[in-house]
């Protein structure tokens, strides 16, 4: 197949572009020439942001086109409009921010929504700038548009630094604040696997629509997240598990603070129960939270150990300062 990636550079756009190249599809990537892409593929360079910035794609064609753009919506419509009728597929990495916040356990892909608009020239509003995008997709490709609404996503290249804060925390060895309890059940998804199943969803052709796209909830725990960073760092680390009430009643923010962690409640439902049978029943598979974390760790130690944080990302984790002062209490 014949695959045009917009972005590619980057964690979730890069691990598409990699496992497509795998397969020995012929991959184009479109960016701005910020950061290498993968070898092996063909180059684009523009910046949809700008005026003009779509150039470089006024002429090709492709079997499937595949967008994480999180800007204004109306960058990903006038990108869409341009490639409809020379693309047949068309896969938009959404998020499950679309809908409410907080959500009910359990919401499905027919859950409410947010409000947005595909002429949206703002990005101030991150879930309503993706359901726009979302809109301005479905507008040019119609029933040929799949959403991909992902959840948390760790694995290698992680950008957004939560997983790498912990195995940082953890490879530094010594007591740890393990905010608890140590069966809280996760949902996530690693960005590998989520690239597997956009791709089958591409070659195969699934039905367009929304799919949400993390894990089964429980397909991992807190517990075995941070067991997992123990034994791949090899350190001395100490996992000190502390009920969740006194983590938040010591001013410690949950996600932020103690990425990945919400405690038991309406926030966790939202993020850590939501309905994925959809994509299961469509070929989703999820490799064990043993891998994501020994594999992020050994591309860490490649690079020096320091995962390149998303520009204008705050920086997740919790100051030595600030988990010193809690077991002083």
């Amino acid at each position: 197949m014949k695959l045009l990636m917009l972005g590619g550079t980057e964690f979730v756009g890069r691990s598409v572009v990699e496992e497509a190249l795998g397969r020995g599809w012929e991959v184009t990537v479109f960016h701005r020439g910020r950061s290498a892409p993968p070898t092996g593929v063909e180059v684009r360079i523009g910046d949809r942001s700008v005026p003009g910035g779509l150039a470089a794609l006024e002429d090709g064609s492709w079997d499937a086109v595949v967008d994480t753009w999180k800007g204004a919506p109306s960058a990903a419509r006038e990108a869409a409009r341009l490639l409809s009728g020379r693309v047949g597929r068309h896969l938009y990495i959404s998020s499950r921010s679309v809908h409410p916040f907080p959500s009910a356990a359990g919401l499905d892909e027919d859950g409410p929504v947010v409000d947005g608009s595909p002429d949206d020239t703002s990005d101030d509003d991150y879930a309503r700038a993706k359901r726009g995008a979302e809109l301005a997709v479905q507008e040019a490709f119609g029933d040929r548009a799949v959403l991909a609404r992902a959840g948390l996503v760790l694995g290698p290249y992680e950008n957004i630094g939560r997983l790498p804060w912990w195995l940082g925390r953890i490879a530094r060895g010594g007591p740890v604040l393990a905010p608890g309890p140590r069966e809280l059940p996760l949902q996530y998804i690693d960005a590998r696997d989520l690239a597997v199943w956009a791709l089958d969803a591409l070659r195969d052709g699934i039905p367009g629509g929304a799919y949400n796209l993390v894990s089964p909830t429980g397909h991992a725990t807190m517990g075995e997240l941070l067991d997992a960073c123990v034994r791949v760092t090899g350190s001395d680390a100490e996992l000190r598990w502390a009920d969740p009430d006194a983590v938040t009643a010591a001013g410690i923010e949950p996600w932020t603070e103690l990425p990945v962690w919400l405690p038991p409640g309406e926030l966790h439902d939202t993020l850590h129960r939501g309905d994925v049978s959809k994509a299961l029943a469509t070929g989703l598979r999820c490799r064990p939270v043993a891998e994501t974390v020994a594999d992020t760790w050994e591309w860490l130690r490649s690079i020096g150990g320091t995962a390149p944080l998303h520009p204008g990302r705050p920086t997740p984790g919790l100051s030595p300062e600030k988990e010193a002062a809690f077991w002083a209490k």
